[in-house]
């Protein structure tokens, strides 16, 4: 159950509205590309904040910090945005939800809101990566939060690919020149994210 959300009696929305400031981009069918900040999340809409407008009907891809990438359709306009509505698969849903969870939470966690300080370096560096073919090659952690994780690889996936460190799957969402950085499925459960944690 999130807490902390404010949401009025009156309110038709299917899902409690989470309060979070995340930055990121977003995507219209033009494929441009635009700065923009969410007033308020839940699993089943986003209320995004931007200088830019899109179209009521447009299906739109965000990027957003901590929760990755998300797609939707424009329902409604606001003042300083719009509102876009999401439909995801239950394991989506439920992942989301631990995430925005945490968000709102994290100050109580001891957690900063930069992300350098939400990551931490493994004591066991040593890992492999599983390619979606088998195929299983060693990596080394760079660092890893509860929600992603960063390795140096020699082969690089393309971003979207389905790999798994360790034990632990998750989705290519950045490439760099060292290696690749991908965002887990499920979010590492807060008591048991340490130096010690083996993926």
């Amino acid at each position: 159950m999130l807490m902390n959300t404010i949401q009025r009696s009156t309110d038709r929305r299917r899902h409690a509205r989470a309060q979070v400031l995340l930055h990121g981009r977003f995507m219209l069918p033009d494929q441009q590309e635009f700065d923009c900040t969410t007033r308020d999340v839940s699993v089943s809409g986003i209320s995004i904040e931007t200088n830019e407008q899109a179209n009521i009907g447009d299906r739109v891809v965000v990027y957003l910090d901590i929760i990755g990438r998300v797609e939707g359709i424009v329902a409604r306009h606001t003042r300083n945005g719009f509102v876009m509505t999401i439909k995801l698969p239950a394991i989506k849903v439920e992942k989301l939800a631990d995430q925005l969870t945490w968000l709102l939470n994290r100050d109580k966690l001891g957690m900063a809101e930069d992300r350098r300080h939400q990551r931490i370096v493994p004591k066991h560096a040593r890992s492999t990566m599983t390619l979606p073919d088998g195929t299983v090659l060693n990596c080394r952690l760079i660092d890893i939060s509860i929600s992603g994780a960063a390795a140096a690889v020699e082969i690089k996936p393309e971003l979207g690919t389905i790999v798994t460190f360790g034990k632990t799957p998750g989705r290519v969402v950045r490439v760099f020149q060292a290696g690749i950085a991908i965002e887990f499925f499920r979010l590492i459960p807060p008591e048991h994210f340490d130096e010690s944690l083996k993926l």
